[in-house]
């Protein structure tokens, strides 16, 4: 009898307490050698292949597992390193693997930027004049490994040519079509050697097919996929799609591959599937489970989407499977023990999905009784009805802000010429986006506070020396404004969120944001309230050190959503609206103390963007609305600062002017400059500050390299409005190289306003 199979898209790399992390910064750090960070990383990679197995998968993906990032895998598969970077060809050695993501002495790391609108990054491929080869067959050494290590022969992950294309940076006279030709070849080969290694199904990854797709793209990628199917007529290959629908499906269906993966979470492809019917000779790889975000699945409604599913395809044409790579949740549920019996209920981690994908499977199978899937659906329920989604004040507090305006009284010109008779800034003002090194003396003391190791007293002795200290830093190197550090926070999103009411924080729940970087993403369960001061003790006494202004440091609305797990039963506007309204108390609190440069990060508003352009103007609007939401109410002479990170800013230029901040700061150097061309067809006139230096890469820039920045922002924005700042936070990198890169950024700045009053 025929039955339905089960699937992944992806796992975890992290491990289950980081373990891939500390192994990366061990090595960084020079603490294990090469050897032993390979077998380190080994086993934690066969880890994760067994536990799939273990968890019922009949198709368990492989070559998911990263040093870095996904798509610089493949990019240095294929050769295709940089030429700043020293390589003359042949399989890419782990060390230059490093420097194109991290930078080294010699060159600057390649740019990042968010993988389609989740949190995140990847490192973006450069194709230049140097032809692709294939220097290494990663996918097959990796194989090789779990068929002899584990008896387990795998399904091996590939990002797919059009999309790795599609999100690298061309260069060069080739167009975007010779890239794909280019590579066809090289993949053809990978397909061969993996099917010959006797892998039943070849995971490729298009993503770029959820998006605007156009005919020149749709074009290449039937020619790609005609190639494989004659170059490569073993490779059985699974076509793999996720985070929306395809708008053409019906064409989607007619590529010459095997199998077909759709996400039936995050899209419309149920009605398009039922419309158009599905190809008899090919497999569905249906994604059901959500794999972005942690909420228990009421598996109940999975079962009627599969039986609908099971009304156009075969038992046997079937593959249940997550909605997109798991890498974006945390591992395992298991290790939390103080989350709220009814919230922890209601949660499920990557291995938890797993569990609830085998139910599903089973069920459908006959292998169990539909009785099986009631728990998700009574969980979900029992959380719906409790005291914290129903907060009558602040659901009247929503409904008031929907009938009032949400922008500032006073028009922007006249705020700035209030401001500057207050300030009496120089020409290009210099000042950080907030956060400082947190040194391991810093973790290690914040650590034995939530610990109880420390009392509550010697621990703000603790903070309030490394304020100091930095004050005391920020004015000997004469920045103009300054901050206090961030030394008390774990995370720009946790932090609040541990001080807001309607939020709930895991222990581990730890998932990758960028290389080593993991981040702990807040569970938004409830109705969002403000309840106390969250900011004002810490950048009070700062203030107090110094006669130069400390900007207050908010993280706004929209990235707060956009990095946390939110809530889905109700809409994502009125969630974020809810957060908003709570900050506005806490920028008014920050007002009265006497901090009135205040600085409200939305450094995700961007990576939010639905995949559909048709989608972009709601989106979008309601951000503008949260953000002007969480500031209506200041003076006007207090000064709005907001900060975005990488990300192609031509297309929304609009509604970043459309926030109405003062002083916005945003990433330029990874983008070598090329930011600076939103600014040539729009004129904005509010204070703006795009950064004159990478900050995620331990290299310290020259001071002519920073006047070179500045020189170039200034050929298109106007020299009163232009602030000289770092790319980003300053959190991540070591104390030395901060001071000497913040040293040479403030030299740069006021060299070049000697040349502003010459002229």
């Amino acid at each position: 009898m025929s039955s339905v199979r089960s699937s992944s898209l992806g796992f975890p790399r992290i491990g289950e307490q980081r373990e891939w992390k500390k192994n990366l910064e061990a090595y960084w750090n020079q603490k294990i050698s090469k050897e032993e960070y390979g077998t380190k990383q080994k086993a934690l990679r066969l880890a994760n292949v067994q536990k799939q197995k273990d968890a019922g998968l009949d198709l368990i993906p492989v070559g998911d597992f990263t040093h870095y990032d996904h798509v610089l895998d493949t990019a240095v598969a294929f050769g295709l390193v940089p030429d700043r970077f020293s390589y003359d060809g042949g399989e890419v050695d782990l060390d230059t693997y490093f420097a194109i993501a991290r930078g080294n002495d010699n060159a600057v790391a390649a740019e990042m930027t968010k993988w389609f609108d989740t949190n995140y990054h990847y490192i973006v491929p450069e194709l230049n004049s140097r032809e692709p080869e294939l220097v290494h067959n990663r996918w097959l050494t990796l194989i090789e490994e779990a068929k002899k290590e584990l008896h387990i022969v795998g399904k091996p992950v590939l990002l797919g040519p059009v999309t790795f294309v599609k999100l690298s940076k061309q260069y060069g006279n080739r167009s975007f079509v010779d890239h794909v030709r280019s590579l066809l070849p090289l993949y053809t080969t990978v397909l061969n050697e993996l099917a010959d290694a006797g892998v039943e199904w070849i995971q490729v990854d298009e993503p770029i097919l959820v998006g605007d797709v156009s005919e020149e793209e749709w074009s290449i990628i039937e020619e790609a996929y005609d190639w494989f199917a004659k170059s490569a007529p073993n490779a059985k290959i699974l076509l793999q799609t996720y985070f929306e629908g395809i708008d053409s499906l019906d064409r989607a269906t007619k590529l010459a591959v095997a199998g077909l993966g759709l996400d039936f979470v995050y899209s419309n492809n149920l009605e398009q599937l039922k419309g158009n019917g599905f190809p008899k000779d090919k497999t569905l790889a249906a994604g059901l489970i959500d794999g972005r975000n942690i909420w228990r699945t009421d598996l109940t409604e999975t079962h009627s989407i599969v039986e609908e599913i099971l009304t156009v395809v075969s038992k046997e044409q079937l593959i249940v499977q997550p909605s997109c790579s798991l890498l974006h949740v945390p591992v395992t549920l298991k290790h939390e023990q103080k989350l709220a019996s009814d919230l922890k209920a209601a949660l499920s981690f990557a291995e938890e999905k797993l569990t609830e994908l085998d139910h599903v499977k089973s069920v459908v199978n006959k292998q169990q009784g539909p009785e099986r899937l009631q728990a998700g659906k009574e969980a979900i329920e029992a959380l719906n009805q409790s005291a914290s989604r129903t907060n009558k004040e602040v659901r009247e507090a929503l409904e008031r802000s929907k009938k009032e305006d949400s922008k500032r009284k006073v028009p922007a010109d006249k705020r700035m010429e209030l401001q500057q008779e207050v300030f009496k800034f120089p020409s290009l003002p210099t000042t950080t986006i907030g956060s400082f090194p947190q040194s391991p003396e810093v973790r290690k003391t914040r650590l034995q506070w939530r610990r109880g190791e420390i009392s509550n007293e010697a621990y703000e002795t603790f903070i309030n020396a490394e304020i100091k200290r930095w004050i005391d830093i920020q004015e000997e190197i004469d920045l103009d404004v300054l901050v206090h550090g961030e030394f008390e926070r774990t995370d720009m999103v946790e932090f609040f969120g541990e001080k807001l009411g309607g939020f709930e924080f895991t222990s581990n729940g730890w998932v990758q944001s960028y290389g080593s970087r993991c981040v702990k993403p807040p569970i938004i369960f409830g109705d969002v309230y403000f309840q106390e001061a969250m900011t004002v003790k810490e950048t009070l006494y700062a203030q107090s050190l110094t006669e130069k202004p400390v900007k207050g440091m908010l993280t706004g609305p929209v990235t707060i959503y956009n990095w946390s797990f939110p809530r889905t039963d109700l809409k994502p506007g009125d969630v974020v609206n809810q957060i908003a309204l709570a900050l506005e108390k806490e920028v008014l609190a920050l007002e009265s103390a006497g901090i009135t440069v205040i600085q409200v990060d939305e450094p995700a508003l961007r990576e939010g963007l639905p995949l559909k352009r048709r989608n972009w103007t709601d989106y979008l609007n309601q951000s503008v609305v949260a953000f002007q939401l969480s500031v209506k109410t200041v003076q006007p002479q207090t000064q709005i600062h907001t900060h975005m990170c990488y990300s192609d800013f031509q297309d929304i230029i609009q509604a970043i002017d459309g926030l109405d901040a003062d002083v916005i700061s945003i990433e330029m150097s990874r983008s070598h400059g090329e930011l600076i061309t939103a600014f040539e067809d729009y004129t904005y006139s509010k204070g703006i500050g795009l950064g004159v230096y990478d900050i995620h890469s331990p290299r310290v820039p020259t001071e002519e390299e920073m006047e070179t920045s500045i020189n170039r922002a200034l050929q298109v924005l106007d020299q009163r409005i232009f602030w000289v700042n770092p790319d980003c936070g300053l959190k991540t990198r070591k104390e030395p190289e901060t001071v000497e890169a913040l040293k040479a950024m403030v030299k740069a700045a006021k060299n070049k306003r000697k040349e502003l009053v010459v002229k």
